[in-house]
């Protein structure tokens, strides 16, 4: 005879989260380009948390980037999960006397050092128009970035992120590389 007993969910345990409490996201993002055009943009950005376990959680996140001068007008945008894993500097929790993390936390942020949440992670997607103008192109990068949580179900989020993409400008297909400065704000 088998039994099965249910074990109770201690707090150490990760949870598998679907579309958590506190999905949504919007950024503003600051862009230095190196092709199609090579100039500086702002664009903007909305996401939500679609999968949360423990330290790690995917996004997925939609970009709007659009440029108009007097000589050209472009518009583009994507479409790409951000699979991240928070508080991955936790990893150093060594020595005992005093662990690396928590010098690296004071280091960087000061009198926040426990209430941060720095993150590393990954970029996968697509990008309208892709080279040709008749397919997507990709999108693949990765970013750092941290999160302070300010109330209950709000904080602020800013982070490094590099991108590298297909693209069709005025006609001519390319790959453009961006770099982005987000800051913004989690619901």
């Amino acid at each position: 005879m088998v039994c099965m007993v249910a074990s109770p969910v201690t707090a150490q345990d990760a949870l598998l989260e679907w579309f958590p409490i506190r999905p949504f996201s919007f950024d503003m993002a600051f862009s230095q380009r190196t092709f199609a055009p090579d100039n500086r943009v702002i664009g903007i950005q909305g996401g939500i948390t679609a999968l949360r376990y423990g330290d790690l959680e995917v996004r997925a996140i939609y970009q709007y980037y659009s440029n108009h001068t007097l000589t050209f007008q472009t518009d583009q945008n994507s479409l790409y999960l951000n699979p991240r894993w928070n508080n991955f500097i936790d990893i150093l929790d060594f020595p005992k006397g005093m662990p690396i993390n928590r010098v690296i936390r004071h280091v960087l942020f000061g009198p926040l050092e426990d209430r941060a949440v720095p993150y590393v992670g990954l970029l996968g997607g697509a990008t309208l128009p892709g080279p040709g103008n008749t397919w997507p192109g990709h999108l693949i990068g990765g970013q750092v970035g941290v999160r302070f949580p300010v109330a209950r179900g709000f904080s602020v989020d800013t982070s490094v992120q590099y991108s590298q993409f297909g693209i069709d400008f005025q006609g001519n297909a390319g790959q453009t590389q961006q770099w982005l400065i987000t800051t913004g704000v989690r619901f």
